[in-house]
């Protein structure tokens, strides 16, 4: 039997390992071996920590709107069969923290190089 040694500092991106390695697949699985290791798709998270991601929702509780810009501090796990979270931690213009919020990992989304950050007044909860 042939063994292959990777070795412990191999980086594999983590798109060849949400669409390639982790999907099961009819001819030649790879997540089956995978998850031998403890490995499932649904313990890879999309985003990086510590990356400044948009609300794509209004949060009027806390004063947040659709295209606030906020950091990705932590992810959480959802009910069970449930979607995961995100815990976002938002900065006013001046980097001051105003809120820390939790929400579900498809109510945020990415910046893109084509998008402008602009700036609002914090809108009242009410």
């Amino acid at each position: 039997m042939k063994v292959l040694r990777i070795p412990s500092d191999a980086l594999v991106p983590l798109e060849k390992l949400t669409s390639y390695l982790l999907v099961p697949r009819e001819w030649d699985d790879k997540s089956k071996f995978l998850a031998q290791a403890g490995f499932k798709g649904e313990d890879v998270m999309s985003r990086p920590l510590y990356q400044r991601v948009a609300l794509n929702l209004d949060l009027p509780e806390q004063g947040l709107k659709k295209g606030d810009v906020a950091t990705l501090v932590d992810y959480v796990p959802g009910p069970e069969g449930g979607e995961p979270g995100c815990v976002l931690e938002v900065f006013n213009a001046l980097g001051e923290s105003i809120a820390v919020v939790a929400v579900r990992e498809s109510e945020i989304e990415g910046l893109h190089a084509g998008e402008v950050l602009a700036v609002r007044p914090l809108a009242k909860a009410g």
